[in-house]
């Protein structure tokens, strides 16, 4: 059948009606927010339509997966940048009075773009918390209050600005958002000694589906658990954390060991397994794998490199290797004594040297077109598991694996104590990645390759089920539709994110939010009982 063609009257036409509905849309919004916020100078500046010059670069800005921007992709009727609590709990009031779909914004590292982008779902606006980070650091209480737009890096700067010996139990990567960072978990390299960021949180404040702010008292120790673990954008709109700050020692110790396969990767990976979820829980050890030019650079190998964080000086550090993981052969030479807040940047990958105020500029070090998917493993992969591996990262262009242990104090939680369930008897957790530059012809093949990938360590993993962490979202498990949240289709991948917990977390769902205000393409859907 031949597709009938548009005359270009028609189409300026369409695109003309197209462009006043979106201003039409705006106009209420904006009426409607100065009437539910006693706002009264102009909100031009917090508004950005397709129109406006920075439409793209505020839409790019803290995107981090370049394939959600593709021109392909949908793109919002306008953005809202809010820049008080009071706006943010008008923009729900609206949204629902007006009948706008909004997904929400934080740091914009969602994996799949759902905090940018919405598939299922169009017109829609981004409710992007950019202009919402304060940070408030009280050392005398050992707690911050910190707002859902600021990233780790300036929590972890504000922190070091009042004490060079406390510190957050968060990520690794200092761009993270911390509004949607904390409501998937927030894992880092203090986790086998505290916990989570979830593990951390004493406090919050939401803006509910009926557009009130709740606190923890406010909001009930249901809704509170929810939120700690249960993923962004299915129970409110965060607006504050308050987290608990933790101890750190003067000095802590780093270091990066890099093991080619001709240098016994295979082994000492394979010994790897057997000893991080049990060595001292001041240490972290998480294992970077990927393919590189072999010696004579016709060649590709797979080089493992271990990226490590101890919470103490280089000759405690020296001794517990010595006694736990000798294989590794771990020297003083490979060790770098230095501060908290500078292993903070050395994880981060910034250049060494790098001072620490540029954690205040929130810029992403990781922006690509890529494809993830995670894994958590709970006995050792054997050698000829990890031989079959190798090969298969050989195979593609730009894989990556990080391996990050678990054990120490992540045993010492229920499955149930949040959302997040996978604790004890957890060995370690795997990312996957895959990633192509802007014009690869052939994008689809990575995405082909990793499934394949994932295929194949299905036997190696977790099952029944085969767990993820929902900080990684994968649609590839399963997503909503349009107009259908359902509970039974949402059960495949709600079980692999939270395990039994999805249970609990759909009847506070179905109880706080039953109009399923809040929704995505795997938000947490409500459920008659």
């Amino acid at each position: 059948m031949v597709s009938p063609i548009i005359p270009l009257s028609l189409f300026v036409l369409l695109l003309s009606v197209s462009l006043v509905n979106s201003a039409s849309l705006q106009q209420s919004f904006v009426q409607c927010l100065k009437l539910n916020s006693g706002r009264k100078p102009s909100l031009d500046s917090l508004i950005y339509s397709p129109s406006n010059p920075s439409f793209t670069s505020i839409l790019n800005s803290t995107a981090q997966n370049l394939r959600c921007l593709v021109p392909s992709a949908p793109k919002p009727e306008f953005i809202f940048t809010p820049d008080s609590d009071s706006l943010v709990q008008a923009a729900v009031i609206c949204s629902k009075k007006l009948g706008i779909h909004f997904i929400v914004r934080s740091g914009g590292h969602d994996y799949e773009g759902i905090s940018y982008v919405s598939q299922i779902e169009t017109p829609f606006i981004i409710i992007d918390l950019v202009k919402l980070r304060t940070i408030n650091v009280d050392i005398k209480s050992n707690t911050a209050w910190v707002q859902a737009g600021a990233t780790t890096g300036e929590l972890y700067y504000r922190i070091y600005e009042k004490s060079s010996v406390h510190g957050f139990p968060a990520g690794l990567y200092t761009s993270l958002g911390i509004g949607g960072h904390i409501t998937g978990g927030a894992y880092g390299g203090m986790m086998r000694k505290y916990g989570l960021g979830v593990d951390n949180v004493i406090d919050a404040k939401i803006v509910d589906a009926n557009g009130r702010i709740l606190d923890r008292k406010a909001m009930g120790e249901d809704l509170f658990w929810a939120i700690r673990g249960g993923g962004g954008g299915s129970f409110g709109i965060l607006l504050w954390w308050k987290v608990k700050l933790v101890p750190v020692p003067p000095t802590v110790t780093v270091f990066t060991v890099t093991k080619s396969l001709k240098q016994g990767a295979t082994k000492i990976l394979h010994r790897w397994q057997e000893v991080a979820p049990y060595i001292d829980e001041r240490l972290f050890i998480r294992v970077i794998i990927q393919p590189s030019s072999a010696a004579n650079k016709t060649q590709r190998t797979v080089t493992t490199s271990y990226n490590a964080l101890f919470l103490g000086g280089a000759s405690t550090l020296l001794q517990i290797m010595k006694k736990s993981f000798p294989e590794l052969g771990l020297t003083r030479k490979d060790c770098l004594e230095t501060s908290w807040i500078k292993s903070v940047l050395y994880l981060a990958d910034f250049p060494s040297g790098t001072p620490p105020e540029v954690l205040l500029k929130g810029k992403s070090t990781f922006k690509n077109f890529f494809k993830a998917k995670s894994d958590f493993v709970r006995k050792p992969i054997p050698e000829t598991g990890l031989e079959g591996l190798w090969r298969r990262l050989l195979i593609d262009d730009s894989p990556l694996m990080i391996w990050n242990p678990y054990g120490g104090k992540m045993s010492q939680f229920s499955e149930s104590d949040t959302p997040f369930p996978h604790r004890n008897g957890t060995l370690y957790k795997i990312q996957y990645l895959t990633l192509w530059q802007k014009g690869d012809k052939n994008p689809a093949k990575h995405i082909d390759w990793i499934r394949k990938l994932y295929k194949y360590m299905g036997p190696y993993v977790s099952s029944f089920p085969r767990e993820a962490y929902v900080n990684y979202r994968d649609l590839d498990l399963g997503e909503n539709t349009k107009n259908s949240t359902s509970y039974e289709k949402a059960r495949s991948w709600g079980y692999t994110y939270y395990k039994k917990n999805f249970e609990r977390l759909v009847r506070i769902k179905t109880e706080v939010d039953p109009q399923n205000v809040f929704r995505h393409e795997q938000s947490i859907p409500t459920r008659r009982f």
